[in-house]
This record gives structure tokens, C-alpha cells and sequence, in this order.
């Protein structure tokens, strides 16, 4: 089945709560304790929409998503935002996360988004790897900031510059205002042409 890089909808809340359950059970990718359930995928996925995109890939089922949020709630990070991508196990090392930040990045920068930010527990290198491999680069660590599986972990942060900090910025358009835009379109559909996926 030909790829297709999408906005996610609640009807796809059992398959991302199935792709990021193995983060939380017996891993220190997420710092939840318990997986969410599919109801809760898609208040998540509710929440999320109206100001940036969730995106999954489909290649008969959801082979894994990304999305961006808000970085904090306060009004002068409203320019900032936090990534995150999740692939299936059974198609890692396929190009899938790389196609989804591909456009994801792609979507951000239309909307005009001035910095992207990715926490990731540490070590973690294909995490760092795929990151550093997009322009993020290592801004601090917070250090022992959650306790998982035993242990104290750190989280390290990374950020991406979308775009020069020059002047007063215009407000960030939403997924809604530029859904009828044809480099909305275009950007979304940018990461299936990324080589090797």
C-alpha cells in the first residue's frame, strides 16, 4: 500500500496508544507510569489539533506519528514549541520518523513557529542521533529530574531554530487557517519524498 502522511483523527487513538505503550512499559523514553488508553489518545489528539499538527503515518495501518505542542503555556512561548515522533517497533530503522519530522518541521515553519524543542531521557542515541540529524542542537540537561525503572534519569533538551528572531513576530497561524493552502499540502506530504524511507 502506497504511504501517506496525514492528520490524525480520533479514529486513530487504539493504534497510537499501541505504538507508545512499549515507551512507558519497562522503558525510560516516557516518564508516564501507566499507558494511556485509546479515550485518552484522543482527548490528547483533541487538545493538540487546533494548535499544531499530530500527524501518523499510514501504509495500510499507522506505522507511527509525531506532533508538536505547545512548549509552555505562557503567552511569550506561544512562538515555541516541543516535538515528539513515535514509530512502531515492527518498522523501526524504516525512515518512518524521519518522513514524519520531515513534514512535521515543514508544517511548523509554515504556521511560523520560531523554535522547536525535543526532551529526550539520556542516553538515548538513535533519539539524539535523528534530532542532531535535523539541526537540533543540545541546549542543557536537567539532571536526576525523574525517577523510572530504579533509578534517578536525566532529560536532555534540544532545540531547533525555525527561523531568525528578527523583529516582532506575526501570531502562529493554526492547522485550521492554512488547511486550504496548497503548501499546507506540500508540506505534509514533503517527508515521502525523504530518501531511504
Amino acid at each position: 500500500m502506497t504511504p501517506t502522511i496525514r492528520l490524525a483523527t480520533e479514529h486513530d487513538a487504539a493504534a497510537l496508544a499501541r505504538i507508545y505503550a512499549p515507551s512507558i512499559i519497562d522503558s525510560v523514553i516516557s516518564f508516564e507510569a501507566t499507558p494511556p488508553d485509546a479515550a485518552e489518545m484522543a482527548a490528547r489528539v483533541r487538545a493538540v489539533q487546533p494548535v499544531a499538527p499530530w500527524l501518523v503515518y499510514e501504509a495500510g495501518d499507522v506505522w507511527g506519528y509525531a506532533y508538536a505542542s505547545r512548549h509552555r503555556e505562557r503567552a511569550a512561548y506561544r512562538w515555541a514549541i516541543d516535538v515528539s515522533v513515535y514509530v512502531d517497533a515492527r518498522h523501526h530503522r524504516r525512515g518512518v520518523g524521519r518522513a514524519l519530522y520531515t513534514s512535521l518541521l515543514a508544517l511548523v515553519r509554515l504556521q511560523g513557529f520560531h523554535r522547536a524543542h525535543a526532551g529526550i531521557t539520556v542516553p538515548n542515541a538513535p533519539s539524539v542521533g535523528l534530532h542532531e540529524s535535523f539541526g537540533f542542537a543540545p541546549v542543557g540537561i536537567y539532571r536526576a529530574v525523574g525517577y523510572k525503572l530504579g533509578a534517578w534519569r536525566d532529560v536532555g533538551w534540544w532545540q531547533l531554530a525555525l527561523r531568525a528572531p528578527d523583529g516582532e513576530p506575526a501570531e502562529p497561524r493554526t492547522p485550521a487557517q492554512l488547511a486550504a493552502d496548497p503548501a499546507w499540502h506540500a508540506a505534509m506530504a514533503s517527508g515521502l519524498r525523504v530518501p531511504g524511507r
